[in-house]
């Protein structure tokens, strides 16, 4: 088979003045007129969206099939299908379940478990298509700032490919997304700080260095790698009409990416009516949906536990909150508790072993259920972003090992808790 190549164009325009700018013949992030005036404290303007010839593809009655037989590559910033790392990425099981702890559910819950993707994380949708578009560019280092989960994606991406990375983190961040930083062969910088001082670190890094920024939103190819799972999602559910998606949120990027992916389709004719995604963030990290009612911008210190959505200043907020509006999604704040109680009920009830970020979305879900506002019959898709095995220090807590028996005991009944009918 020859190289699969595009035949629709596509440019970046900012959301916030609707200028566009050139996606060939330049390395940009940020739109030049909007971004001046961003600073550190302040969810930034001017982020870029990917738009393409959307009435090409509408008058040539492109199906569903037609795009998915080249891989989606008509609606990808990127020239070559080719270009993207050799890794399996995406296309990730949905399962159904029609119970929890033995009862029977009036409706339909779904998980995506994103967990399957090569680093174990959703991460691997933007980082594929990051690492693509460098490579088309002829880069060969790319950095980011991480609370753990991009970093270790891009170095696990790079190293499928023979690309560098250099990855800052806070130095808190978890033991075992560090590892996997280390392992991958990444260049990992320990920040004396939070995930927002190491973002801005990164940046001034790029600018001197030249090498290609991979921090999320930041990026506009970040947003549109998330968009994929919208695809996979469509595609499963066939003519089943979805009805609410609950998403974990710290900077806003994977809920976007997935209000990007459905937009698409929306745009084409393929989808007749968005679903309403739900963005779900802990009571102790708010700072996006705290703020969406407008006005001044306020930032109040993340102190959650779920480290990859422990976000100051969500920066994607300016993106999230158009979409949301648009499109009426909702929103909703789980306390931390409730997150490690849903990364329980998750696991022992589907057996997937969620993160806490992860989790979130699922606590969002249970917060619907016991307030009675999942109508019956209904498609519920929870998405779970991350393996639980990337922060295992978070759920240790949760955990009693009970105590060693001696194998030459007597007696079966001296083992203790067993739970009654095994």
């Amino acid at each position: 088979m020859g190289l699969q190549t595009k035949k629709v164009d596509y440019a970046f325009e900012c959301i916030d003045c609707g200028k566009q700018q050139d996606a060939h013949n330049q390395v940009i992030y940020l739109c030049p007129d909007c971004s001046s005036d961003n600073t550190p404290d302040r969810p930034p303007r001017g982020v870029l969206k990917t738009v393409y010839d959307y009435s090409l593809l509408r008058n040539k009655n492109t199906s569903l099939s037609d795009l998915s037989l080249n891989g989606f590559l008509d609606l990808l910033p990127i020239e070559r299908k080719e270009s993207l790392p050799p890794l399996r990425i995406g296309n990730t099981p949905m399962y159904v379940f029609r119970e929890l702890d033995g009862r029977p559910l009036p409706y339909f819950l779904h998980v995506k478990d994103d967990g399957q993707n090569p680093t174990f994380s959703y991460k691997d949708r933007a980082s594929a298509l990051v690492s693509a578009y460098a490579a088309e560019r002829g880069i060969n280092t790319i950095v980011a700032a991480s609370t753990g989960n991009a970093g270790s994606s891009i170095a696990g991406i790079c190293a499928s490919r023979g690309q560098h990375a250099v990855v800052l983190v806070p130095e808190t961040a978890p033991k075992a997304k560090i590892s996997q930083v280390m392992m991958y062969g990444a260049h990992l910088i320990p920040v004396r700080g939070s995930y927002d001082e190491a973002f801005e670190l990164s940046i001034r890094l790029s600018n001197t260095y030249g090498w290609y920024n991979r921090n999320t939103a930041y990026n506009p190819l970040t947003i549109e790698g998330k968009k994929t799972a919208a695809w996979e999602i469509f595609t499963d559910m066939a003519a089943t009409a979805i009805d609410r998606i609950f998403i974990s949120v710290g900077d806003g990027v994977i809920i976007s990416g997935i209000y990007r992916g459905f937009e698409d389709l929306l745009k084409i004719g393929l989808l007749e009516k968005m679903p309403v995604l739900v963005a779900v963030q802990s009571e102790e990290s708010d700072n996006l949906v705290r703020n969406m009612a407008g006005g001044h911008f306020t930032i109040k210190t993340s102190t959650t536990m779920a480290d990859s959505i422990s976000v100051d200043v969500p920066r994607n907020f300016r993106m999230a909150k158009q979409l949301l509006r648009q499109y009426g999604g909702e929103w909703v704040t789980v306390r931390d508790a409730d997150i490690l109680s849903a990364a329980s009920v998750m696991a022992r009830n589907t057996g997937i072993f969620s993160e806490p970020a992860a989790a979130a979305a699922f606590a969002g879900l249970l917060k619907y259920h016991r307030e009675a506002r999942l109508d019956a019959g209904t498609h519920n898709i929870v998405m779970s972003t991350g393996s639980g095995l990337k922060d295992l220090r978070a759920v240790e807590k949760m955990i009693r090992l009970p105590d060693a028996v001696d194998p030459g005991l007597t007696s079966l009944s001296d083992i203790r808790d067993l739970p009654p009918g095994l």
